[in-house]
């Protein structure tokens, strides 16, 4: 560790989500300067919005299984989150002053489920710390000095320092200043970055008019989701989503929209299979379809034998030809899986994160760009995802620290040599 009263090091985090924040905070407790610079007026912008319904901090699982949810980069991620996850993340916020609590899902939420108050009395312990905000600055990258170069409303800005975390996050919702500019940059460097995709958002389907006038905006509750990549394992998760005039997005579609976009992106579409009574088995379905229907319509007749109806019941009249639902072993077969092809996913400005960034095999064991000594790279920009729930919050955090810690561990190392 660098001696405090000795070390003048100023340190440059260029971005102020949750990742900048993290290692700003952590940066000054450890007596470094910091300036934070942001393109936006104000820090925190997206979390601010994905704060909104309550705010999902992490996830209170098991390690093995929290660690599964970022797919194909758990290896990577997973050093860092070992040193700090869901139960670090837990306290870092009660030490705050928030409590927090798990919910029945294992999501777990501050008390006042508010991320505006986290918000501030975060705000206000950096700025105790010492840490000085630069807003409306854009970073524009470096001179031929290698200085900084950032984009004030009147003038550029040089700034220099020992050493720089970026922590520009991804390429959605860019209204909050997350749009992904930064990739340019650093590309024109040499840097290698994954293509941005769209995670965690909804997809297109092709609803007839009717369906579409009728149901738009209408949740799916209590139903499952099965999906079988061409390549891949099967997959199948219960939840509920929501019915748009687009097509399909909630949080029971944002478990699947890795693999249901990859599988477009590869074959042109995805079929889903819905569930639309997981609580029965094919064989109580056709019992109960089976029953003499009498003067009774379809629909009545269905509603009355299985209870369903409203969207349910419109998604079976927007696939199913009307012969199946005279046939009570196909359709209970169909009320059990559904196909509903989704067509693409929806541009990547409206999905709650991205897939892509800032490669890990550009990147050290400490999170330093291996082209650029001294540049470390933290949140959302780096080239992974995961599913909401918590998972994308908690690996922001811990990254962030990881830069921070990264940062530190190569100032040492240039005061000795």
């Amino acid at each position: 560790m660098i001696d405090k009263k000795s070390s003048n090091s100023n340190i440059i985090i260029i971005g102020g989500g949750p990742a900048g924040l993290m290692a700003a905070e952590y940066l000054a407790s450890q007596g470094f300067s910091v300036d934070v610079y942001d393109a936006k007026p104000a820090v925190l912008r997206k979390f601010l919005v994905a704060g909104k319904g309550g705010l999902n901090l992490s996830r209170d699982d098991k390690f093995d299984k929290f660690l599964s949810r970022y797919g194909n980069r758990e290896k990577e991620l997973e050093p860092f989150l070992r040193s700090f996850g869901p139960t670090e993340l837990r306290t870092w916020v009660q030490n705050l002053g928030f409590e927090t609590f798990v919910g029945s899902s294992g999501k777990i939420f501050p008390s006042n489920m508010q991320a505006v108050s986290i918000r501030l009395a975060w705000i206000q312990r950096l700025k105790q710390q010492g840490v000085r905000f630069h807003l409306n600055q854009r970073w524009l990258g470096w001179d031929q000095e290698k200085n900084l170069v950032f984009q004030s409303k009147f003038e550029n800005v040089i700034a220099l320092s020992d050493a720089v975390i970026l922590a520009l996050g991804g390429a959605s919702w860019p209204i909050t200043g997350s749009d992904g500019t930064w990739a340019t940059i650093l590309q024109q460097i040499g840097v290698e970055i994954a293509p941005f995709k769209p995670a965690n958002c909804g997809f297109d389907v092709k609803w007839s008019d009717y369906f579409r006038d009728r149901f738009q905006g209408t949740p799916l509750k209590s139903v499952a989701i099965h999906f079988q990549p061409t390549s891949g394992k099967p997959v199948e998760q219960r939840g509920e989503f929501v019915i748009t005039h687009y097509g399909v997005e909630g949080s029971l579609i944002y478990a699947f929209s890795a693999a249901i976009r990859d599988e477009i992106l590869e074959n042109g579409k995805a079929i889903i299979h819905l569930d639309l009574a997981p609580d029965w088995t094919i064989e109580q379905l056709e019992t109960r379809l089976s029953r003499p229907r009498g003067s009774r319509s379809i629909s009545s007749f269905i509603e009355k034998s299985i209870g369903i109806h409203g969207v349910k019941a419109g998604l079976l009249w927007e696939y199913l030809s009307r012969s199946i639902f005279n046939d009570p072993k196909d359709l209970a077969a169909t009320i059990k899986a559904l196909p509903v092809p989704l067509v693409a996913p929806r541009p990547i400005e409206e999905a709650i994160s991205t897939a892509g960034g800032v490669r890990f095999e550009d990147l050290d064991d400490h999170l330093m760009l291996r082209k650029i000594p001294g540049v470390f790279c933290a949140g959302e920009m780096l080239d992974w995802e995961a599913p909401t729930g918590g998972y994308l919050l908690t690996a922001c955090f811990s990254t962030g620290l990881a830069a921070a810690r990264g940062a530190i561990n190569w100032l040492k190392n240039q005061q000795e040599t």
